[in-house]
């Protein structure tokens, strides 16, 4: 993965929210979708989760480290089996990735990043407004973006709604939101089917985002 920072010029798109777009090299992404691939093929597989009212997110997920469940963390698959280990390699890219966007890396008392949502979005797929508070650490989220192009709606704190900004993110693209952003809301409402770079052999967009859980 030597070729993983580019320097691209980082984009602050609200306090603590930084684009750096075309952060990942190619052949980063070839080999991180090769790992998604292999990830997803675990015990717990792809799984569109079911939320507490009732719906079904249309976003496939596969969580590592930890399984992440609306709106909880757990050690254990729903069938009692362990969930796949936190990679290694995520952890030291998710302190590359804070060091690009901030231009420092954590404090050396931060919390380690260890768990990491793999999410894979089809034509169909979306993902609401929410906000990423499941966690007890205030570590910023890294959020890598690999194949099909998407909207990117970045919000607030407070609501779901206006104000926002939308941020089209690319195959090999890098978002990190902290500090003030941590708890903004964010979505996906759309992607832009067929704009993978050919090259990855994607259909579709995976999003790997690596979180500190906290202790």
């Amino acid at each position: 993965m030597s070729d993983a920072l580019f320097g691209a010029p980082a984009v602050e798109v609200a306090p603590g929210a930084v684009h750096v777009p075309g952060w990942l090299g190619a052949h980063t992404q070839a080999d991180l979708v090769r790992r998604c691939r292999d990830w997803s093929r675990g015990p717990a597989g792809m799984r569109r989760h079911a939320m507490p009212r009732g719906g079904v997110m249309s976003v496939s997920m596969t969580s590592l480290g930890w399984h992440w469940a609306p709106y909880s963390y757990s050690r254990t698959l729903p069938d009692g089996t362990p969930v796949q280990p936190f990679p290694d390699l995520l952890g030291d890219l998710a302190v590359r990735a804070v060091t690009a966007a901030y231009g420092k890396p954590p404090a050396a008392d931060a919390d380690p990043y260890d768990v990491a949502l793999v999410n894979f979005y089809d034509a169909d797929a979306r993902m609401g407004m929410h906000q990423d508070r499941d966690e007890r650490s205030p570590a910023p989220v890294v959020s890598l973006s690999l194949g099909d192009t998407c909207v990117f709606r970045f919000g607030n704190t407070e609501t779901r709604t206006r104000p926002y900004t939308d941020v089209e993110l690319r195959s090999g693209d890098l978002f990190v939101f902290g500090g003030p952003s941590r708890l903004a809301y964010h979505g996906v409402p759309r992607t832009r089917p067929g704009t993978a770079p050919p090259d990855l052999d994607l259909r579709g967009r995976l999003n790997i985002t690596i979180r500190a859980r906290g202790a």
